[in-house]
């Protein structure tokens, strides 16, 4: 009887632990990720990254039309600033992220001369590696348009290749807010671990 009861204790202890360090966690890296949104973008730097993200056959998931409705609502607020949208196809998808973004886009107002599109990339990484190889030479200043929960580890990963980024947020559905967020925060402690 007494075993049961210690035993009992021990579980509640540990369930209870592991909740606190879950939380915790959450929170700490949570600092990170909020960071990520500062300085926002105000027109200044003549360029806008679009970051892809999953497309259903030809329809972008919520997440990269959140993405695309940010970037064209800024676009719509400053009428001087080109686009890249970056995007590869995947083997589930019928069109590239980049055209699921430019048809966006367009739909959008977004007249297509301001849209370029980089079709290649597999990753965060990529993404900026061949949109960095777009920009005219000599620039360097960007703004960068993906989910909110991803901005800090994209403009950490921008500035690796040089770039200097202020941040246009997209924002995260409220059902991917846990999976997505939990899956970034365990990205961006890998990061700090490389």
């Amino acid at each position: 009887m007494i075993k049961r009861a210690c035993s009992k204790r021990n579980v509640k202890w540990l369930v209870g632990s592991g909740l606190i360090a879950c939380v915790a966690f959450w929170y700490s890296v949570g600092i990170f990720v909020s960071r990520g949104e500062r300085p926002l973008a105000d027109g200044t730097s003549p360029y806008v990254i679009v970051l892809g993200a999953g497309v259903k056959g030809e329809k972008p998931s919520q997440i990269l039309h959140n993405r695309i409705q940010a970037a064209a609502a800024y676009g719509k607020q400053h009428p001087n600033v080109r686009f890249i949208l970056s995007g590869g196809q995947g083997p589930d998808e019928d069109i590239s992220e980049a055209e699921a973004m430019r048809r966006g886009m367009v739909a959008s107002g977004i007249k297509e001369e301001r849209l370029i599109l980089e079709s290649r990339s597999t990753s965060t990484m990529e993404n900026l590696q061949y949109s960095k190889a777009l920009l005219p030479k000599g620039v360097r200043d960007v703004s960068i348009v993906t989910s909110d929960f991803h901005l800090y580890r994209a403009r950490k990963e921008a500035a690796q290749l040089g770039l200097r980024t202020d941040a246009i947020p997209a924002e995260t559905p409220l059902s991917g807010v846990l999976r997505f967020g939990m899956r970034e925060r365990i990205a961006i402690v890998v990061q700090f671990l490389r």
